[in-house]
């Protein structure tokens, strides 16, 4: 394909993002199913290339910023709290739904080697960071579980890489030692966490040397990509590292970034991941065409490999709910016992935590990866996209009816000290007791009259009002309504003064941007 084709090509994608995210908005559905359908169809079009996804090039073009973006966001104390349970389904949960995947798949196919039955359990056993993400941004979860999806999202594509190149080694070589595996796994993590740690670190510093905030967006837009070649290139773990870069970054950012800093980068973080996501959901849609051509078209692999793929698919789905539940047993079990370490999650939220693992690019990445010649390879390949294509038409689809059914509310264990309104009241009188010591001169005289009121007056009322929040609620929302229809008045009036020539451009810029400050202070406070 010709470099100009190739970029026709990726402006079409990002139109059909937008029209498919339109589509699902209208239609109610979840953007990824959109997306993925509608990726799907476009690979059939008359006359559209056949698209050949370089498996590589799209693990490390999208998985270290949506890696590093999920930790940047992650509640990090949550995530020190649980994460034993992360643990338990980053690393175990994979590692048992392998085991499990193997062992069905071998007994489908006893002819089928059994390297090339691990292979396809290290493939599809870890849910994807990206369509975990996609599938949360919908829903809304206890803290608890969302810790627990997310820290897993975040972790548990290195369990996968690591047990999916000791699958195809063994079935290279021939030879396979779990001890050797295990051991390899923890290594390449701890590997990965002193890169990341370092390259952290190391951004840390450079932005407090930079000054310019255009210079630290740059940085820090290129900093997912440091920490994962940097520590692919010393042969630890790349998804290890840029999760422990991110965590770091995300701990300092609110210490060491200036608002306007923060502002202008998250703008333009949240568009860049927001097409990154997008991307990687068309790109799966449009690999149906080679991944069905690969198969012997749509009536060979519906014919001869449609069952053994949903009895795998079942597989998956079912070792996902044993590990899950059986884990809160065990928790049962110890608490009987007099261990009461951990509280178990119970039935409903163990039944919306197994039924949130949703398959995506590293799945994708790893299947198109598995080498030619190797045995099983054209099965494992469809099976992969089958299992990326049934999870997140299925449970991406129904997650929101399963956590209504479930009817999950936040325990008191896992609630803030304080609201949002007395954290709101602390921070009113810091900043009084800061006015009150500069509103007067050395001699005592108040310079700083009318500073110093409004500041008393704004703490008065803070206080109060977290005192009696359900009271003040219905007047707080009339308020700021009010203030966002003032604030519309006077835009509009800029404009008018704009049109008619009374003010220049750099005019309208300043006041424009005041105005926009002010609408999204309202909007911030009314929500």
């Amino acid at each position: 394909m010709e470099p100009t084709h190739l970029f026709e090509l990726v402006v079409g994608m990002f139109l059909a993002i937008i029209a498919l995210h339109y589509a699902a908005h209208r239609l109610g559905l979840p953007p990824s199913v959109a997306l993925l359908t509608g990726g799907a169809a476009l690979a059939f079009l008359p006359g559209l290339p056949a698209i050949e996804v370089d498996p590589a090039l799209v693990l490390v073009i999208f998985l270290p910023p949506l890696l590093l973006d999920g930790a940047w966001t992650i509640a990090i104390g949550r995530l020190r709290r649980h994460m034993i349970g992360i643990a338990s389904l980053a690393i175990g949960a994979v590692f048992f739904t392998a085991a499990v995947v193997a062992v069905v798949t071998h007994l489908l196919f006893p002819s089928l080697p059994w390297a090339a039955c691990a292979a396809l359990g290290a493939i599809v056993s870890p849910p994807d960071a990206v369509s975990a993400r996609a599938v949360l941004q919908r829903v809304r979860l206890p803290r608890r579980l969302q810790i627990l999806l997310e820290g897993e999202s975040l972790l548990n594509d290195a369990s996968g890489l690591v047990l999916f190149r000791f699958a195809i080694a063994a079935g290279v070589t021939g030879a396979f030692s779990m001890s050797e595996a295990v051991g390899s796994f923890f290594l390449l993590s701890l590997g990965g966490a002193l890169v990341g740690a370092a390259v952290g670190m190391a951004w840390v510093l450079l932005v407090r040397r930079l000054g310019d905030e255009y210079l630290i967006i740059a940085a820090t837009a290129l900093l997912s990509w440091t920490s994962y070649l940097l520590g692919e290139f010393l042969h630890v773990s790349g998804v290890i590292a840029t999760v422990t870069t991110g965590l770091i970054a995300s701990w300092n950012q609110h210490t060491i970034l200036s608002a306007a800093t923060r502002m202008r980068g998250t703008s333009f973080w949240t568009v860049i991941v927001f097409l990154m996501e997008a991307m990687v959901f068309i790109l799966i849609g449009l690999s149906l065409r080679g991944v069905v051509e690969r198969g012997g078209g749509f009536d060979v692999v519906a014919t001869t490999m449609g069952g053994p793929i949903l009895v795998i698919l079942l597989a998956l789905t079912l070792a996902r709910f044993a590990w899950v539940f059986g884990s809160d047993l065990v928790i049962h079990l110890a608490n009987a016992l007099g261990i009461r370490r951990y509280t178990p999650v119970g039935a409903r939220s163990a039944a919306v935590l197994s039924w949130a693992g949703v398959r995506g690019v590293v799945t994708l990445a790893l299947a198109l990866s598995v080498p030619e010649g190797f045995p099983g390879r054209d099965f494992i390949l469809v099976t992969s996209f089958a299992i990326i294509l049934g999870t997140v038409l299925i449970q991406g689809t129904t997650l929101g009816r399963v956590i209504a059914w479930a009817g999950l509310s936040e325990p008191p264990s896992e609630k803030a000290r304080i609201s949002m309104s007395e954290a709101e009241a602390s921070m009113a009188q810091a900043q009084l007791i800061v006015v009150q010591s500069g509103a007067y001169d050395g001699e005592g005289t108040l310079i700083h009259p009318q500073l110093l009121d409004k500041y008393q007056r704004r703490a008065v009322a803070i206080v109060d009002y977290a005192a009696r929040t359900e009271h003040y609620q219905p007047m707080l929302q009339a308020h700021f309504d009010l203030v966002l229809e003032a604030v519309a008045a006077g835009r509009s009036e800029l404009i008018r003064l704009h049109r008619a020539g009374d003010i220049d451009d750099e005019t309208l810029h300043e006041l424009e941007r005041d105005l926009d400050l002010e609408e999204l202070s309202a909007i911030a406070a009314k929500a």
